[in-house]
């Protein structure tokens, strides 16, 4: 749970509530693993957050364990035994991590373009296992379970239409952006995790009259409060399961392609019920994955974006074409009344005709990860629609970026 927020003269001081305690050893550099995101393309201006789509590579877990930065199973007693509290009953906890794996996957790359230690893509399952938790007044909320202050502080919109908390995309970033910050400041994945739960300037004070922890022992033996050290220890933990998941009896599970969640911009808001109908999901579905919109209605003056998995983008789009093509035939009609034009009434589109595919020439210094995330398509199928057996692109190539229709 996150805690107070603090303010100091010349510094960003943040309390981001938790629930844990414990420790952790002094890091290496992660892996940065997703390149400079852009935007999906839909005719609108580009929101100047992160856009995430699918990552590059096939196993999220092997890409997550390649950015860690901490301490491994066997550094602290603690870090095993809440491992093993986590796992204790497999078969929850897999259907656990599976229900939260479509945010988990939106995490990772967020933190991986940040090239923040991969432990911190698990710290919503600390927080919250990854529920969209709806706060209440002045209570913590989102999987990052924030303060109202704190989301402020870190440029998060709160008000009775939108709760920024509880955007997956907005609240990773802004968590993201300051956890590199601290990383800046400390230069220690542990003393970070610190400075989250117990606030940067309680932190720094306690840097400056101690100087830095050493790497032994791994929980830095600091006068912070029991949840602080808890909080650590439960984020090795779960870091330590994703580890090792045979050595507590669990497998990891999967997320296919078309299931990653993917940033889609709108350009007029609509009701949350048009919105499932356009992607053909459910209204229930469609609030859980945009769960900041606090009304009925999608406002874009708040986020002009959705997050969609993968495979329901498409529909989403070719149905907003659809939408556009009828409002421009009405106003035609309107505009028209009394002549022979308004009898003739422009077609949207012949069910039977085929749209070319669509092509996207590289440019330098462009991937493929890039490019998946520009046209709201998952790598897999830009390497099937263009038989491309691997992620290498080169400058002036050519490539498909959507099926004929």
């Amino acid at each position: 749970m996150m805690k107070r927020l603090q303010f100091v003269p010349l510094a960003l001081s943040i309390l981001l509530a938790a629930c844990a305690t414990a420790p952790s050893q002094r890091p290496h550099k992660p892996v940065a693993i997703a390149a400079p995101p852009v935007t999906v393309e839909n005719g609108i201006a580009p929101h100047a957050e992160l856009v995430v789509a699918a990552p590059q590579t096939t196993d999220l877990w092997d890409q997550l364990r390649g950015s860690f930065g901490m301490t491994d199973c066997d550094a602290d007693p603690a870090v095993l035994a809440w491992a093993k509290r986590y796992t204790h009953n497999p078969e929850q906890f897999e259907s656990q991590l599976r229900e939260a794996l479509p945010r988990l996957t939106y995490v990772q790359e967020v933190a991986a373009h940040y090239d923040v230690a991969g432990e911190f893509v698990l710290l919503p399952w600390i927080e919250s296992y990854f529920q969209p938790v709806a706060g209440r007044k002045n209570r913590p909320a989102g999987i990052w379970q924030i303060m109202p202050a704190t989301a402020g502080s870190i440029g998060l919109r709160v008000d009775g239409h939108y709760d920024g908390r509880l955007d997956v995309d907005a609240s990773a970033n802004a968590v993201m952006k300051l956890l590199k910050q601290y990383h800046d400041e400390f230069h220690d994945w542990r003393v970070v995790d610190y400075a989250y739960n117990a606030g940067e300037f309680n932190i720094s004070k306690l840097v400056k009259a101690r100087g830095m922890p050493p790497d032994e022992p791994v929980i830095p033996k600091w006068p912070v409060r029991s949840v602080t050290r808890e909080h650590l220890t439960k984020l090795l933990a779960m870091a330590c399961v994703v580890r090792e998941p045979a050595r507590f009896g669990v497998s990891l599970p999967t997320l296919p392609n078309e299931q990653h969640l993917v940033q889609v911009k709108i350009s007029h808001s609509m009701p949350i019920t048009q919105a499932a109908d356009h992607a053909g999901i459910s209204v229930d579905s469609m609030k859980s994955l945009n769960s900041a919109f606090r009304s009925d209605m999608v406002d874009t003056d708040a986020a002009s974006y959705l997050l969609l998995p993968a495979n329901h983008v498409q529909q989403f789009r070719d149905a907003l074409l659809d939408q556009s093509s009828l409002v421009t035939a009405d106003s035609r009609l309107t505009t028209s009344v009394g002549s022979s034009a308004a009898l003739s009434v422009p077609a949207t589109r012949s069910p039977t005709a085929t749209a070319p595919a669509k092509t996207h020439t590289v440019k330098s210094g462009e991937s493929l990860w890039q490019i998946a995330h520009l046209y709201s398509v998952n790598i897999a199928q830009l390497q099937r629609w263009n038989h491309l057996h691997g992620q290498t692109v080169k400058p002036g190539q050519v490539l498909m970026v959507s099926e004929a229709n």
